[in-house]
């Protein structure tokens, strides 16, 4: 087994993990026709007469409205469609919003006030398919105050994407001064039937959290000023974001004689299964981690490399595959490019630097949407000469992580994971490979 082989082994992973969460597909396997009788995985509806509408919010929206409009087509009678740059929904006759991502754009705003039209507009027989992915908590979004500007806006999404808090503790900050966040957009059309189907970048159970639950009330509400204060934001967020949220009180959970029913089509898990599947094909011993998920960076990295040598010494020399998901918390330092993913590569890199090993190791974590913070790649790959070989060109490690900047790092290597934009997010997939250097999987 040599170092490329084992590269080329994560990289396939990764693809198979892509695979397995086309939003497009995930909508089409959801959602059958049959005449005037509609399926939603197990709810049926007779749709003869009723009018149907389409909210498409995130990043899996062009994709997931493509799925919608291949079993619906004309049938649906309006629609909205708000995403990223460079993904065109194959519906064109629908109103297309470019949401900002990761901060909120006037765009955004646009979308949101648009579809609040749409829904104040909604027949009481209506039917409404919400479409809702990651990424739409900055691409759909609308101040619950006038006097938020869009520049205080886009500064607080700044500071608390930027501050290491987690997803669920960001969308709780969000939602108290969001007028569309926290189920609140489906309190705008009561009477209406609702269907909301989700490509979840969060934990399972927390269906809430996606987009920051425009349709969806969480179950649990994260104190947000709590959160304000254990990331040490209280004094610099703006001063009309700070009033909303000590003003903030959650929105009652009003009855409806509506249906209201939400499926979680994809997931993180999804892209694990399917991950794992693979590299057992390949001759991996495979372990599926489910709690090196949301640590902090650091130390999400010393589990990741202590876990696979575990998962190594266990199997006596065997190749083995560490899997994990989720997102690790990653403070911004400094002005450079990248993201949690590749400041990930790049730390383990520098263990594996200072670890003491017969085997060939590779690391890869990659963002499923194919976007990793500021950069233009989903992650990056790295093993155990990456940091011998950035030496010999006197790349340092220490410099690019100090401001935040490991994509130049891999770059400048050519290992960089790019994919472009996917069409579909659920969280990051990183893979954790060790090969003898004397034999090959398969």
């Amino acid at each position: 087994m040599n170092r490329t082989s084992l590269q080329n082994d994560a990289r396939e992973i990764f693809r198979t993990a892509l695979d397995a969460v086309d939003a497009r597909a995930a909508v089409q396997r959801a959602v059958t026709r049959r005449n005037s009788l509609l399926k939603v995985r197990n709810t049926e509806i007779d749709i003869s007469g009723r009018p149907i509408y389409l909210v498409a919010i995130g990043k899996a929206s062009a994709a997931m409205t493509s799925g919608l409009t291949d079993v619906l087509g004309e049938k649906i009678t309006r629609g909205i469609v708000c995403g990223p740059p460079h993904q065109d929904a194959e519906a064109p006759r629908w109103p297309t919003f470019t949401g900002g991502h990761p901060l909120p754009t006037e765009e955004s705003i646009r979308a949101a006030k648009s579809t609040l039209s749409l829904l104040a507009d909604a027949d009481e027989r209506a039917l409404i398919f919400f479409l809702i992915s990651g990424g739409g908590s900055a691409m759909f979004e609308l101040p619950v105050h006038d006097s938020i500007t869009i520049e205080e806006l886009r500064e607080a999404n700044r500071q608390l994407v930027s501050c290491g808090a987690s997803i669920a503790e960001i969308n709780a900050v969000r939602r108290a001064f969001s007028a569309v966040k926290g189920g609140k957009l489906a309190l705008v059309a009561p009477h209406t039937d609702q269907i909301t189907l989700i490509v979840s970048d969060t934990n399972p159970g927390d269906a809430a959290s996606v987009a920051s639950g425009p349709t969806i009330a969480p179950d649990l509400e994260i104190d947000a000023v709590d959160v304000v204060k254990r990331y040490g934001l209280k004094d610099s967020l703006p001063r009309s974001i700070r009033d909303a949220i000590a003003e903030h009180v959650p929105e009652p959970r009003l009855a409806s004689d509506g249906l209201r029913t939400h499926y979680v089509l994809l997931d993180n898990n999804t892209a694990m299964q399917a991950a794992a599947l693979k590299a057992q094909e390949m001759g991996f011993a495979v372990e599926v981690t489910t709690d090196i998920n949301e640590q902090e960076i650091e130390a999400g990295c010393d589990l990741l490399i202590s876990r696979a040598q575990a998962l190594w010494n266990r199997h006596g020399g065997k190749p083995v595959c560490l899997l994990s998901g989720g997102e690790f918390s990653c403070p911004v330092r400094g002005d450079g490019v990248g993201g949690r993913n590749l400041e990930t590569v790049l730390r383990c890199a520098q263990k594996l630097n200072e670890f003491p090993t017969t085997a060939h190791w590779t690391v890869l974590s990659a963002g499923t949407d194919g976007i990793d913070g500021n950069s233009d790649a989903a992650g990056a790959i790295a093993d155990e000469t990456t940091v011998l070989r950035a030496n010999e060109r006197n790349i340092k490690p220490p410099e690019f992580l100090e401001r935040s900047d490991s994509f130049h790092f891999f770059h400048q290597l050519g290992d960089a994971v790019v994919t472009g934009p996917t069409g579909t997010n659920v969280r990051d997939i990183r893979v954790v490979l060790i090969g003898s250097r004397a034999s090959h999987p398969h």
